[in-house]
C-alpha cells in the first residue's frame, strides 16, 4: 500500500469515527480536571490545549467555561466539523493542524487535554510527545486524558502505544495524581468494531 493510499483509508476511518460520535458530550477526565480546577479567573483567560480535537467536544466546553483553546489535531475533517459546529464560540479558539510526532506546544499552558489520541502517537516518538506536554505545563496547571493499556487489543499495531500500569505511573512522576482510573473489559469501539479495552483515565497536576 503506498502513503497516498494509507492516508486515504486512514482519512476514511475519521470520518466514520467523527460521524459516530457527534453530539456527544464532554470526556469525564476532561469534567473531572475543570471540577479540580479552583483558581480565580484572569484577563486574559488561562490557555487549555485540546490534543486530537476531533469536531470538538472538548473544545466546545472549555471554550463554554471561558478558556482560551488551542486545538490540535492531524486531520483536516477535524478542523472542517469543529468550525461548523453551532456552539462553537470562536472568539479563543486558535486551531492548528499538527502530527504528534512533530508537537511544538506553547511555553506556560494552564491546562492539556488529550482524550483518547496519545496511542495514536508511534512508539519512537512517544517520548518526546510526553516531554513536549510536561514541559509546556505550568507549575499547578493539568495533564487529562487517556493511555492505552498493554493488554489492549490494538497493542498488535507496531504504530500505536500502549503502556504498563508501572509505565504510566512512570509517566506521572512529575504529578501529583488526582484520578487514576483503569479499566479493561470487552466491548466495541465508537464505530462499532468489538474490541477488548484496556485503558488508564488520568487527572493530573503538575508539581513544582
Amino acid at each position: 500500500m503506498n502513503q497516498s493510499t494509507h492516508a486515504q483509508l486512514s482519512g476514511q476511518h475519521w470520518v466514520k469515527y467523527y460521524q459516530a460520535v457527534a453530539g456527544r458530550p464532554p470526556r469525564e477526565t476532561l469534567l473531572k480536571a475543570l471540577a479540580l480546577d479552583t483558581e480565580p479567573w484572569l484577563d486574559p483567560p488561562r490557555l487549555a490545549v485540546d490534543l486530537g480535537c476531533g469536531d470538538g467536544r472538548d473544545t466546545v466546553e472549555l471554550l463554554r467555561r471561558g478558556w482560551r483553546v488551542l486545538a490540535i489535531d492531524a486531520e483536516q475533517e477535524a478542523f472542517d466539523r469543529l468550525l461548523e459546529r453551532p456552539d462553537l464560540q470562536r472568539d479563543l479558539l486558535q486551531t492548528q493542524r499538527m502530527r504528534f510526532e512533530n508537537l511544538t506546544l506553547p511555553v506556560s499552558v494552564d491546562l492539556i487535554n488529550a482524550s483518547f489520541c496519545l496511542p495514536f502517537c508511534p512508539p519512537a516518538d512517544f517520548q518526546y510527545l510526553w516531554d513536549t506536554i510536561v514541559t509546556s505545563l505550568n507549575t499547578g496547571g493539568r495533564f487529562c486524558g487517556q493511555l492505552f493499556g498493554d493488554r489492549d487489543s490494538w497493542a498488535i499495531y507496531p504504530q500505536r502505544t500502549h503502556h504498563t500500569r508501572q509505565q504510566v505511573e512512570a509517566l506521572l512522576q512529575s504529578f501529583e495524581v488526582e484520578w487514576l482510573d483503569e479499566e479493561e473489559h470487552p466491548g466495541v469501539t465508537a464505530i462499532g468494531e468489538e474490541k477488548h479495552w484496556h485503558l488508564f483515565h488520568i487527572v493530573a497536576r503538575k508539581k513544582a
